[in-house]
């Protein structure tokens, strides 16, 4: 006689899924922060003076070589600065705001894709910088700009129905790519307007991110989180695999067919 087969337990679906971009960007600026802190200080502010994006660099009116990098650090500081934080609460800060935001997008795209996203959120971050803090000494550094820019891609879609913000549950794959709306159509929702005033609302009257060094004291350039949400929202359809959803203006004005023949 046959003995029936008992069917095994289900797999236990993990209670913390991550993509792996998203784990490699966490260990990458983790790594960055830990090999600074073992340095000394002279060395440190070395490197934030090379690689911190410092807007005199730009100003004609300074003298050639007063600042680390010469010509290379006017190419490379608009990324680069994006890498470095100020201290472990900075970094912190910043690395919460993108786990799930930044999850969300890494679950959309590709690695390639993903990592080109954050990288010209965090070029326009820094330009933003740069037109409002003309001749500005202090070097600016801080992933805000990018996390800001993901934080704008995400709420193309997030907002959707069936879809939500969540790196915890199994179904988050399908749920981060469901079609998004054209930028306009998103704008009417209620929920994202809700969202921009109140994201609006904390950088312009609170500022909490990306950090000035200053010889004083830190100031918030939250001119570049505005510059890099602007940059993520309005560039997010040109990175987006996914098909765009029809907006319910366009179902509206579609021609619709006619009716069948009558069979009688």
């Amino acid at each position: 006689m046959q003995v029936p087969e008992i069917p095994s337990p289900p797999l236990r679906e993990p209670i913390l899924t991550i993509p792996g971009a998203m784990v490699a960007l966490l260990v990458v600026m983790a790594a960055i922060h830990g090999v600074r802190a073992l340095l000394p200080i002279e060395t440190d502010q070395e490197i934030i003076w090379t690689f911190g994006f410092v807007p005199a660099r730009y100003d004609a009116s300074v003298l050639a070589g007063q600042f680390p990098g010469d010509s290379g650090a006017q190419v490379w500081t608009f990324l680069t600065y994006a890498f470095l934080h100020a201290d472990f609460s900075h970094i912190l800060f910043n690395m919460m705001w993108m786990l799930p935001f930044g999850s969300a997008l890494a679950r959309r795209f590709s690695p390639p894709r993903f990592f080109v996203f954050l990288a010209v959120t965090a070029i326009a971050g820094a330009l933003a910088h740069l037109i409002t803090h003309q001749h500005e000494v202090a070097p600016m550094i801080g992933a805000s700009a990018a996390v800001s820019g993901a934080m704008a891609g995400s709420i193309r879609f997030a907002f959707q129905s069936g879809s939500f913000l969540s790196f915890g549950r199994g179904d988050a794959d399908a749920a981060a790519h469901i079609p998004a709306l054209p930028l306009w159509t998103s704008l009417k929702s209620p929920r994202v307007l809700g969202f921009l005033a109140v994201w609006f609302g904390i950088n312009i009257v609170f500022g909490v991110g990306a950090i000035a060094v200053g010889s004083a004291a830190q100031s918030v350039a939250w001119q570049a989180h505005i510059g890099g949400f602007l940059a993520g929202l309005c560039l997010f359809s040109r990175f987006d695999p996914v098909p765009r959803a029809i907006s319910q203006d366009n179902t509206a004005n579609a021609p619709r067919p006619t009716d069948a023949p009558d069979s009688r």
